[in-house]
């Protein structure tokens, strides 16, 4: 069966499946006021676009938002997290803006391409209109000292600062969402939130760079644990400058930009193969990121995951595959200090499912492929195959480890039969992130398994679940299919050619050079 829904998952990314409590903003972007009269029309755009979401009344109760987390802003409530004015202030007509254009990566809120500048200021002034708040006050954009500037030395001073302000109870020490707290954090409506990822500066629905992450520190998040450290700069506990050198070492913590997206997985061929989760060689080997969303198509769904993506690594020798994937989740599921997480999610995100857990879940990853090697790019359907065309599957489990097995379709998963399987797993979690290495033999005579071949597009697709937060059967994020290729041996041409290459240039070389001193004695006996 062909791929059936790539586009949907794309669609519903974008839209519906909501990550995490972020962090930072970059600079605005100019737009004028938004005028009165332009609230009716406002609204007609909002009862198209907005309403499913943010309700009819705008208070953030449409008929999707109980999947949402977090919820969709409340607009008579009038908390705004992503601003440039001092905490407790509304948002600036030019930070509204930035919103409907960008929307807040890591959220459900999608920017709006699909609408002119004119009419998102009309929307603008009709949701300003359903808070009274707005009719009060005139929000100021804060004054912020200038950036001095970041390096190694100015990293090192954040870091200590990072930890003067106890920033690591919620982020965690490698600032992955693990801290202390973590698993207790709420928001104003008293829902369960997660503290930001802070390696994964692409999903902070503000913006990237140190420019923005400072902007947060000085505005906070309002509605959630993020405060504002203005009360710490007047109490002379951090100065202006400390703020800056905590920014740029929160930036230091991810990468500049988004992580490309291939869809080939390349697995290089080495003479020596990398052994565990640990092992430096790892280091040299390319990594690939894979983004995962939320399972909605088939129930019981999740439009909230844990897991955002993971990133694969892969090395053969020509008869063994070596396979690490890697991604962070702040809990080593099942985990009894997140077992209140895990009650309180479910009771928000689960309550109308017939299946809500109760007791303590393990986390999962399963990285499956096609039983046989499809011709074309016909391949399984994507959620586990189905009873026409099963998947083979690499199953692993936090307590009991991996093995091998055929699924045909969410829920039917069964391990294959032999007992002297060839793969094999070793596994590491540490500081709010999971690594898995995978082990097996190119070759396999176990029924339902699939055999690995140099040089060919293999596809291949993930599926993880976060225990901790009650993911189970078809609970979890997806990614779509992907290709993973075994590269061959290097063949002699690479470097015999480059040696032909010179050895003609040579030739050449001399031969015209010999060409251009005959001409000369030509002229000159002439």
């Amino acid at each position: 069966m062909a791929l059936r829904t790539p586009w949907l998952i794309a669609v519903f990314a974008a839209r519906l499946a909501s990550r995490r409590c972020l962090l930072v903003m970059p600079a605005l972007l100019v737009a004028g006021p938004a005028a009165a009269q332009d609230v009716e029309r406002g609204e007609a755009i909002y009862r198209t676009w907005c309403q499913e979401c943010h309700g009819e009344d705008g208070k953030g109760d449409g008929p999707a938002a109980d999947r949402m987390l977090p919820r969709p802003r409340d607009f008579v409530a009038a908390r705004y997290q992503i601003r440039t004015t001092a905490s407790g202030e509304l948002p600036t007509d030019d930070d509204l803006m930035r919103v409907m254009r960008e929307g807040l990566p890591g959220t459900a809120m999608p920017g709006w391409p699909n609408l002119s500048d004119d009419e998102k200021r009309d929307v603008i002034a009709y949701i300003k209109s359903l808070s009274p708040f707005f009719e009060r006050e005139t929000p100021e954009t804060l004054e912020r000292s200038a950036d001095p500037g970041g390096g190694v030395e100015e990293a090192a001073v954040g870091r200590e600062i990072f930890e003067r302000l106890e920033c690591d109870r919620c982020h965690g020490r490698l600032g992955r969402g693990d801290g202390s707290s973590a698993a207790s954090l709420e928001d104003w409506r008293d829902l369960p939130i997660r503290a930001a990822d802070l390696t994964e500066p692409w999903l902070f629905n503000g913006g990237m760079g140190a420019d923005a992450i400072h902007t947060r520190f000085l505005t906070g998040l309002d509605g959630t644990p993020m405060p504002s450290n203005q009360d710490a700069l007047e109490a002379e506990i951090v100065t202006e400058q400390d703020l800056w050198h905590l920014a740029h070492y929160v930036a230091s913590l991810g990468p500049e930009r988004a992580p490309d997206v291939d869809e080939v997985v390349r697995i290089e061929r080495r003479e020596t193969l990398p052994g565990g989760p640990d092992d430096e060689a790892w280091e040299s080997v390319r990594a690939f990121y894979v983004p995962l969303v939320g399972q909605i198509v088939e129930a019981p769904r999740q439009f909230s995951p844990t897991v955002d993506g993971v990133w694969a690594q892969g090395v053969h020798d020509g008869s063994e595959l070596v396979l690490r994937i890697a991604w962070d989740d702040p809990s080593n599921s099942p985990d009894p200090e997140w077992q209140e997480w895990q009650d309180r999610i479910a009771a928000t995100l689960y309550a109308d499912e017939i299946e809500i857990p109760t007791d303590p879940l393990p986390d999962l990853l399963f990285v499956q492929f096609p039983s046989e090697v499809p011709e074309g790019r016909e391949r399984p359907y994507f959620l586990m195959g189905d009873g026409r065309d099963p998947v083979y599957v690499w199953l692993w489990h936090s307590r009991r480890g991996a093995v091998e097995a055929r699924a045909a379709g969410l829920g039917a998963v069964e391990a294959l039969g032999s007992a002297g399987s060839g793969l094999a797993a070793s596994t590491k979690w540490e500081a709010g992130r999971w690594r898995v290495v995978f082990r097996r033999p190119l070759a396999t005579e176990e029924e339902g398994a699939l055999g690995f071949e140099e040089g060919v597009p293999i596809p291949v697709a993930f599926f993880a679940s976060d225990g901790s937060s009650g993911e189970t059967g078809g609970r979890g994020a997806i990614s779509s299919w992907y290709y993973v290729v075994l590269q061959p041996p290097t063949s002699r041409a690479v470097f015999v050619a480059p040696l032909i290459a010179m050895l003609v240039t040579g030739g050449l070389g001399m031969f015209a050079v010999r060409w251009a001193q005959r001409s000369v004695h030509s002229e000159g006996r002439g």
